[in-house]
């Protein structure tokens, strides 16, 4: 069995934890919670799996590389960090609601990796510009800010369905969802730790920029809308540390962050640049 099979199979395993979250949460039953947990933790190992088996196949077919070359492996490899952002975060929390919100995402990351046409899941050899030792430090410290930032969106949107009004008390899904003070603090923690990941993928990025292409900054598509999505992230830690922002204002901005991180994951491949490999 291939790396690819493995991975394939991951998409549906989380699948079944989103469910497991959703009936835990719908039905109020702690046993559909923890198996959950346990169905993302054996998601999570066979992706892991999965992903150094990928790594050792490309040195068998003399070719070796990290699998994080083409949007397959980034697709990949994204839900691999955000669920193993999220399983810290639960059990650091105690509170497994979040997986009904984070769960999905990784599902469809994986989902899309493994299912649309458009996305080879063939080994591929590196272009002359990949081939950098630069190429695992900026793929880690970026997708680890994506992921972050994913954690945060999935949190914002949990903060914006719980009410503040005694209504949700006769509803069991929106009670089992942590207090809002509490979502509104660990979406923060989240940006925090986005903003940093993103910030040191940034200055990676263009110290293998100058390696590979002779500049640090070349005002590339996938660079501008880098930096629009850390100006996005740092209006936000300003809003909160300088004006004090908190709860729905700040919830809103992490959805538009995300929102800037999705076009600047996916939306530059369709634009002409030095990231136009990232579409194959």
């Amino acid at each position: 069995m291939d790396s690819a099979v493995i991975l394939s199979y991951t998409t549906f395993i989380y699948f079944f934890a989103f469910m497991a979250y959703l009936l835990g949460m719908v039905m109020h039953r702690g046993f559909f919670s923890r198996l959950g947990t346990y169905i993302s933790l054996l998601a999570f190992a066979a992706q892991t799996l999965g992903i150094i088996l990928r790594w050792v196949e490309s040195y068998k077919m003399g070719i070796g590389h990290a699998p994080f070359s083409n949007l397959y492996e980034s697709l990949v490899f994204f839900a691999w960090t955000l669920m193993l952002l999220y399983l810290l975060m639960e059990w650091r929390t105690k509170n497994r609601s979040i997986g009904t919100f984070v769960t999905p995402l990784a599902f469809l990351a994986m989902a899309y990796a493994s299912f649309s046409p458009s996305i080879s899941s063939h080994i591929q050899p590196l272009i002359p510009a990949l081939k950098s030792n630069w190429l695992i430090s900026h793929v880690i410290t970026c997708f680890f800010g994506y992921a972050a930032f994913a954690l945060s969106f999935g949190i914002s949107i949990m903060y914006l369905l719980k009410r503040p009004d005694k209504a949700e008390e006769r509803n069991l899904f929106l009670r089992l969802i942590p207090s809002r003070a509490i979502l509104d603090d660990l979406s923060y923690q989240m940006i925090v730790i986005g903003f940093l990941m993103l910030t040191l993928g940034i200055i990676t990025g263009s110290v293998w920029a100058h390696s590979a292409w002779g500049t640090y900054w070349s005002w590339d598509p996938k660079e501008t809308w880098s930096l629009i999505t850390w100006l996005v992230y740092a209006a936000v830690i300003h809003a909160r540390l300088v004006k004090g922002w908190t709860g729905k204002k700040i919830a809103i901005l992490s959805i538009v962050g995300f929102a800037c991180v999705l076009f600047t994951y996916f939306g530059v491949n369709y634009l002409a640049g030095l990231h136009s490999y990232g579409k194959k």
